[in-house]
C-alpha cells in the first residue's frame, strides 16, 4: 500500500485532543487502528503539521499518534524557557505512551525529531518495537559539524550577504538577536533542505504556530545557527546505538544541506544493524522528492501491504 501521493485533506481527517501532562495541555491527534506509530517533528521549533501532511493517510493500516511539544503548535507553553530541553521532549513521549495506554510504539523522527527518537530508544528500550530516523543527528556534535557545513556554504555562495554576517558578528551579535536574526534568515535557505527546490510542502488551510523560536533558542543555544550549547550539545549517542534492539531504519539524502551526508553515513559505523539508505536525489526531505522509493521502503519496514 504505497502513499506516494499525499492527500491535501489529510488534515482534516483528525482532531485535536488536548492530555494534561505535568499541568501543561498537550496537543494529541490520534486516528487509526493497529501497531502504533509516533510521529516526531523537526526543528526544535516545528509543529506536528508537516509529519501529519506527509504521513497522515497511515492511519488507514495503523494507529497514527501527531502530537505538538511542549512550547510548540497547540500545545502550551511552558512557564519558564529552561523546560524545553531534548530530556524533557524525550520524558513527554514516554507520558504519552502511558496515558495512551500503549505498551510499544514505533517512533519516526525528522530531523530534530530524531534525536529524542533516539534518546527514548535508548533509555526505554523495552518500549520501543520499530525506530525510522529520517536526516537525524546522532550527537551534538553532529549538529555543530553541520552548521559549520551551512556556513561554509552560505559565505562562499552569498558572499555579498554574509559580509553582513561577518560585520555583525564582529560587534558581537549571535544568531538569537535582531539585526542579525533577520539578516542571518533572509539567506536564500531552500537549496539547503531542497535538492528539487520547486518542491512544497503539504499544509493545512487553518492558521497555526508552524515554528517557535524561543524552543528553538533554548533548545539549541542563543548563538545556535554558529555555536550549538543548550541541551544539544551535551546529546550524544554514538557508542549507545549499537545496544539498541528496536528495528531500525535510517534515511539520508544525497543533498542534504542540514544532515550532510558526511556525518549521516557514520550511522553504518555507530549502528551497524540498522538499514541504511542513502536517497540520491533528495535533500532533507526524501519523502518529499522521491516519495515512491520512499513510501515503498517504509512500507516494507513496516510490512504494510
Amino acid at each position: 500500500m504505497c502513499f506516494s501521493q499525499v492527500d491535501p485533506d489529510i488534515f482534516g481527517k483528525f482532531e485535536s485532543k488536548f492530555y494534561e501532562i505535568d499541568g501543561y495541555k498537550i496537543n494529541v491527534e490520534v486516528l487509526g487502528e493497529g501497531d502504533p506509530i509516533f510521529f516526531l517533528p523537526g526543528g526544535p521549533g516545528n509543529s506536528h503539521d508537516y509529519m501529519q501532511g506527509n504521513f497522515g493517510q497511515y492511519y488507514k493500516t495503523n494507529t497514527v499518534v501527531f502530537f505538538d511539544f511542549l512550547g510548540r503548535g497547540k500545545s502550551d507553553d511552558a512557564k519558564d524557557v529552561s523546560e524545553y530541553s531534548v530530556e524533557n521532549d524525550v520524558e513527554l513521549i514516554e507520558k504519552l505512551r502511558e496515558v495512551l495506554g500503549y505498551n510499544k510504539i514505533s517512533i519516526v523522527g525528522h530531523s530534530y525529531g530524531t534525536v529524542p527518537a533516539q534518546a527514548y530508544a535508548i533509555k526505554y528500550p523495552d518500549h520501543v518495537d520499530k525506530m525510522v530516523l529520517i536526516s537525524g543527528f546522532h550527537s551534538g556534535a553532529m549538529w555543530q559539524a553541520n552548521c559549520d557545513s551551512y556556513n561554509h556554504y552560505a559565505k562562499t555562495h552569498f558572499p555579498e550577504k554574509w559580509k553582513q554576517v561577518d560585520s555583525l558578528r564582529s560587534l558581537g551579535y549571535v544568531s538569537g538577536q535582531e539585526p542579525l536574526k533577520t539578516v542571518y534568515g533572509n539567506f536564500p535557505t531552500k537549496y539547503i533542505y531542497y535538492h528539487n527546490t520547486s518542491l512544497k510542502q503539504n499544509a493545512p488551510q487553518e492558521k497555526y504556530r508552524g515554528w517557535a523560536d524561543d524552543v528553538y533558542v533554548e533548545i539549541i543555544g542563543r548563538d545556535g545557527d554558529f555555536n550549538v550549547s543548550g541541551s544539544m550539545i551535551n546529546q550524544d549517542y554514538r557508542q549507545e546505538l549499537k545496544e539498541v534492539k528496536a528495528k531500525t531504519l535510517i534515511v539520508a539524502g544525497r543533498y542534504d544541506g542540514v544532515s550532510t551526508p558526511e556525518f549521516n553515513v557514520q550511522y553504518k559505523i555507530f549502528m551497524p544493524q540498522a538499514q541504511f539508505e542513502m536517497f540520491e536525489q533528495s535533500g532533507h526531505n526524501p519523502y518529499l522528492e522521491e516519495p515512491e522509493k520512499f513510501y515503498a521502503l517504509f512500507d516494507a519496514f513496516f510490512k504494510i501491504k
